[in-house]
């Protein structure tokens, strides 16, 4: 397949106008197809991925630590004159190798902690707890913060009021005339940009983007008050319940920020900028090129009126991120997002198990794409601009005002800009899977 091309799947997508699920389709009935042994998590498992994690982002440390003493044997092995242009040359490549394999290596401890939030590593909530507040305060993500956050996300994926990140703009927001009135002009003038410029936009999302949410909620639900931030307990993204929490990431978070300060002091801010600050930045781009590609697609809709749970983990796309690196490393949290959605609960190392179970039952509602990353990136990036400011189900709009997939003729699209209740036209099956929704994530997953 060509780097910048369409997946064959992504391009059937487009060709078949998008309607929703019939009544058949259930929640119960994508559990029923589950078998129960793949719903079991275990300790012992669980620590074994977390260590084996930890040995591999050490070896990289280590291979930092000694990057000045493997040069000149490097040069020896190549046949190379030391000094001059091929010392300097070399020396770079080593540490180019290292920022790269080590942001991998932190995106992976990052997932895991992810998991953790999930209690779905182990089925003790006090080692999921523990080693989830270890992990995420590793990489400075606050750990009960981005979890309250994150399951409000499964709660209403894709929902247009209740999801948390990834807002699209609108239409109205875009300061845009309606579209029997807009011209190709309008879409130019407030739309278009150079490729330079979307470039610039998209470095900057990618490698400050997921902080940036953090601090001030950028890019999240315009639903929260200026100042909304993941590090103020009286947030309004938190309940009464949760916000001792998140005094206790901040705490934690401040004192891995100490750590880090007396480590600069110790060894000198370059070395920490080196060895710790450059793989966290690649590492934060890896982030958000997968939670960016799970749900925000110019061929995946988004809901007011008539979103259901089940509708919202079906606007999820599972993508074969980096193949065996995204697989091994991050442990199929692209791969397998769609059963992810589904099950919270069910452990990552068997959702390609779960993946395959349900396939069948979803048929040609289940999405996937195996579209190039950078390729895919880019396309959501530069296609999924703007959506309409009314309908209850909405798709992605370019910068020509154009979307990417039409609805059948048999949706009504509506006028609604409310949230529905969750129960409408799909029958009882739809209904439960609001139900689900809406319960704590430690019953939502578990089928038996």
């Amino acid at each position: 397949m060509a780097v910048f091309a369409d997946a064959p799947e992504y391009s059937a997508r487009v060709r078949t106008a998008f309607e929703l699920p019939p009544p058949e389709l259930t929640i119960k009935a994508v559990h029923a197809a589950v078998p129960k042994h793949l719903f079991q998590r275990s300790t012992s498992k669980c620590l074994f991925y977390v260590g084996r994690h930890i040995l591999l982002s050490i070896s990289f440390y280590l291979f930092a630590t000694h990057i000045d003493d493997l040069v000149d044997p490097a040069l020896d092995v190549v046949g190379m004159q030391k000094g001059g242009g091929a010392e300097y040359a070399t020396e770079w490549a080593m540490w180019v190798t290292y920022w790269f394999w080590q942001s991998v290596a932190f995106m992976g401890i990052w997932t895991l902690g992810h998991e953790c939030g999930h209690d779905a590593l182990s089925p003790n909530p006090r080692v999921n707890a523990v080693l989830g507040m270890a992990l995420h305060t590793f990489i400075l993500t606050p750990f009960w913060a981005w979890r309250a956050t994150h399951r409000s996300h499964h709660k209403g994926t894709n929902n247009w009021d209740r999801d948390e990140t990834y807002h699209p703009q609108t239409r109205e927001e875009y300061g845009l005339p309606s579209e029997e009135k807009a011209t190709v002009l309008d879409y130019r003038e407030m739309v278009e940009e150079t490729p330079l410029y979307t470039l610039r936009k998209m470095v900057l999302r990618q490698f400050l983007g997921f902080q940036l949410y953090l601090i001030h909620n950028r890019k999240g639900n315009p639903k929260y008050p200026p100042g909304t931030s993941h590090y103020k307990p009286g947030s309004k993204l938190f309940r009464d319940e949760e916000r001792h929490l998140i005094v206790v990431s901040d705490v934690l978070i401040f004192c891995m920020l100490a750590l880090l300060g007396c480590w600069a002091y110790n060894s000198g801010a370059g070395t920490v900028w080196r060895i710790y600050f450059v793989p966290w930045l690649w590492a934060h781009n890896w982030i958000v090129t997968v939670t960016y590609l799970q749900h925000s697609d110019p061929t995946i809709p988004y809901y007011r009126g008539q979103w259901t749970f089940l509708r919202g983990a079906l606007a999820t796309v599972d993508r074969p991120v980096f193949g065996w690196v995204g697989r091994f490393f991050w442990h199929g949290i692209a791969h397998d997002h769609v059963a992810h959605h589904f099950f919270v609960g069910v452990p990552f190392y068997n959702l390609p198990a779960v993946t395959e179970a349900i396939k069948p039952v979803l048929g040609q509602h289940y999405c996937y794409d195996s579209t190039p990353t950078v390729w895919a990136l880019w396309r959501s990036f530069t296609r999924c601009k703007f959506v309409e400011s009314v309908g209850d189900v909405v798709f992605f709009k370019d910068m020509c005002g154009e979307a990417a997939r039409r609805l059948i003729d048999s949706v009504d699209v509506g006028g609604s800009d409310g949230a529905d209740d969750g129960k409408g036209d799909g029958g009882s099956g739809e209904g439960q899977g609001e139900d689900v929704g809406e319960q704590d994530e430690k019953e939502d997953v578990m089928a038996d």
